[in-house]
């Protein structure tokens, strides 16, 4: 896979900016020859998790469980549903999904962050279906694992060293100091106050433990000229999910300046790995295909996924419609070579 890394550290005023961390790795995505795989879809079919272990979980409210339906869609009603994603099953196999793609993209890590071999805590905030949590608790069976989320979806048989909580990362946190290694997965888009949530995980890591953020960013790109600059299906889908979440109070392209957030907190050592992922099956090397393709697949099923959002920027039933008929032929035309990029910050607190 194409990667391309990059660091976006700012300074700390009034203190002197760190010296930002650059790692440049040389690959490319290349498209596949024609007609090279055009049925082979069904060799990267996801395959399925069993984390069967000893039972633990985290006593909460029934209030916790209650929810609102819409559009045939499950969504969460803690803290008011403010949270514009469903939390049902559909959606749950999307966010699996989504954790394979990352795990062939960083070559079967769970992580980039020099943590070291023995953490002792380890808390994942937004946790969602918890799959990640559970997976460091089994690589890492000496460390306590918390995940956080706010929704009760995670399972129920997990490894003993791992808990969930029903809690928010913006509030005053109820999940106690000294982690070594706090983890985000897709939250620094979705966060409201991304510096609240930055500034609480910096007062509650240990000296010289590590935050680390696993962001997309979506913006359709394209280095051969297949795709279109200025009417490109994608881009335009893209800026109607920029506008639409925004409305809940989410930035989609913040991704980059992550840097900023973490030095203004304190953070240093920060590092950014920015990398190429490729949109359909269209490249040459197999397992780029794979991820394009899981690419593929939790992108069209966002279009479901968003359909509250939408409706609340005013989109009809059937402008939705349309936009989900163009979006799914478009994805699936692998003569157009797009890829976004992945980013992967993570910084240190000082000793």
């Amino acid at each position: 896979m194409a990667t391309l890394n990059s660091s976006h550290p700012k300074s700390k005023p009034p203190s002197p900016a760190p010296q930002p961390i650059t790692i440049e790795p040389n690959a490319s995505l290349l498209p596949a020859e024609e007609n090279e795989h055009e049925d082979d879809d069904d060799e990267f079919l996801p395959a399925g998790w069993d984390a069967a272990s000893s039972a633990a979980s985290t006593s909460i409210s029934p209030s916790i469980y209650q929810h609102a339906f819409e559009n045939g869609r499950r969504y969460h009603a803690y803290k008011h549903g403010r949270y514009p994603i469903p939390n049902d099953d559909l959606e749950q196999s999307r966010e699996d999904m989504k954790h394979a793609m990352l795990l062939e993209m960083l070559d079967g890590r769970l992580f980039l962050a020099p943590i070291g071999p023995n953490p002792h805590k380890i808390i994942d905030i937004g946790t969602g279906t918890g799959i990640w949590a559970v997976e460091m608790g089994d690589l890492f069976p000496g460390a306590e694992v918390l995940g956080l989320d706010l929704s009760p979806i995670q399972p129920q048989w997990i490894p003993p060293n791992v808990r969930f909580m029903i809690d928010d990362v913006e509030d005053e946190w109820a999940s106690g100091s000294g982690w070594d290694f706090a983890h985000f997965r897709s939250m620094a888009l979705v966060l409201r106050d991304l510096q609240r949530a930055v500034d609480q995980t910096f007062r509650h890591l240990k000296p010289g433990g590590y935050i680390e953020f696993q962001e997309p960013h979506g913006v359709a790109l394209c280095d051969d000229g297949t795709m279109s600059e200025t009417d490109d299906v994608l881009r335009q889908f893209y800026d109607l999910c920029t506008q639409a979440l925004g409305k809940f109070g989410m930035d989609l392209n913040v991704v980059d300046k992550v840097g900023e957030y973490l030095s203004r907190a304190g953070f240093t050592n920060i590092t950014c790995e920015r990398r190429k992922i490729p949109v359909g099956t269209w490249p040459r090397d197999k397992t780029q295909r794979l991820i394009g393709l899981y690419v593929r697949e939790t992108a069209e099923h966002s279009l479901s996924a968003l359909s509250k959002a939408f409706a609340n920027l005013g989109m009809s039933v059937t402008e939705r419609e349309v936009w989900s008929a163009k979006v799914r032929e478009t994805l699936r035309d692998n003569s157009i070579h797009r890829y976004y990029y992945y980013y992967f910050w993570y910084a240190q607190k000082p000793e």
